[in-house]
């Protein structure tokens, strides 16, 4: 029988990766858990360790300690696990023997960056959060020629189709041709933010990198490539109380290179040996040298 104590079913289920506490909450009203051998159909449910939980009849695995990766999203992926019109996902593209992870937050097919990934469903949720202030930092290539009065809407926050944007952190970097290059920074992340606000002063985007999120940067990395944040970095960005370490005996984290191969790295950052990956490559100009060190690595 399951305890009036424990924690609720729908956490449970995210802490095993199984999805998001949102979307475990959505599996529980399908009726595709069951607990103790009796199907459940609300997430009002706390669980403890003793309790026998399926999901579509299948044993609930152990919680595995929570891991994150960096990720550099390309152009021309969607960031959802399926895709109704069959293009290809971030998930298609991930090395094999990397487990089963959610993405924090999204990128837009045309956009592209730094991704965090994680199996644990609970800090996918926090990290989302307005309420976690993380600030996530964004090189925007602009038609047009901005000027300071017409970014200034954007400092203080602007309105779009009856949705409420706040203010962006907005610096002119320079113009370049009928191009201009800015950086933006935002504290939440809402459907196509950065566009559509552009939209509103006159401006059309052609291209947007995310270079980091919170202490996460994105630094020398390529498209396609996969870091994994080191244990002792997570726990102390995330204020996790256990040093988390799920990786088996010997295995090493996963590095893919812009090829597709995974190859093995070390768990530690590296010292930059390529440019830039937030740099656009000819035709279209460069964007200005990022400002700052290389940031936390280990994306």
């Amino acid at each position: 029988m399951a305890e009036t104590t424990g924690e609720r079913i729908a956490k449970v289920l995210a802490r095993a990766g199984v999805a998001s506490r949102r979307e475990a909450e959505k599996l529980v009203e399908a009726g595709r858990v069951t607990v103790n051998g009796k199907v459940i159909d609300s997430p009002a449910l706390n669980v403890g360790p003793k309790d026998k939980i399926t999901v579509d009849g299948k044993p609930l695995a152990a919680a595995e300690p929570p891991r994150m990766w960096l990720y550099y999203k390309p152009i021309g992926l969607v960031t959802s696990a399926k895709d109704e019109k069959g293009r290809e996902t971030v998930f298609d593209k991930l090395p094999e023997d990397m487990p089963r992870v959610m993405s924090v937050g999204r990128l837009d097919l045309n956009s592209e960056g730094l991704l965090l990934l994680t199996n644990d469903g609970d800090i996918k949720r926090r990290l989302e959060l307005p309420s976690t202030g993380w600030l996530r930092k964004y090189r925007v290539r602009v038609n047009g020629t901005p000027t300071e009065e017409m970014l200034e809407p954007l400092r203080k926050g602007v309105t779009v189709d009856g949705e409420r944007f706040q203010g962006m952190i907005v610096t002119l970097d320079r113009q370049q041709g009928a191009n201009a290059w800015l950086t933006i920074g935002l504290r939440e992340g809402k459907n196509r933010e950065i566009r559509r606000a552009m939209e509103v002063v006159g401006l059309k985007v052609n291209r947007l990198i995310r270079t980091s999120y919170g202490p996460f940067k994105l630094g020398e990395m390529q498209p396609g490539e996969v870091q994994e944040v080191r244990p002792k970095v997570l726990r102390d960005q995330l204020g996790l109380t256990k040093e988390p370490d799920a990786r088996p005996a010997g295995a090493k984290p996963v590095r893919k290179s812009p090829a597709g191969a995974p190859k093995p790295t070390n768990a530690g950052p590296k010292p930059a040996r390529r440019a830039p990956a937030a740099e656009p490559r000819k035709p279209g100009g460069k964007p200005p040298a990022l400002r700052g060190k290389g940031g936390t690595r280990p994306r």
